[in-house]
């Protein structure tokens, strides 16, 4: 858990650093979905687990991209 949130963090700070107007300063952001599923993927291999890709039938089918975000930023998992 340590791991997966000091990832986060760092995530977030390349992306705060990488795109300073996007962000205003002194506001508090949820990260995006697209990089919490970034960080998910780079722990898969760590505890041995496989994240299988999306048929473009089944991406189509969910209404998503098969790159992800899977959800909506709305959602809480």
């Amino acid at each position: 858990v340590m791991s997966s949130s000091f990832a986060n963090q760092t995530i977030a700070q390349i992306e705060l650093f990488t795109k300073p107007g996007d962000y205003e300063v002194g506001k508090v952001y949820v990260l995006p979905k697209h990089l919490d599923e970034k960080v998910a993927r780079l722990h898969l291999m760590k505890v041995g687990a496989m994240l299988s890709e999306l048929s473009d039938e089944q991406a189509a089918y969910i209404g998503v991209s098969k790159a992800g975000p899977y959800k909506a930023d709305t959602y809480r998992y």
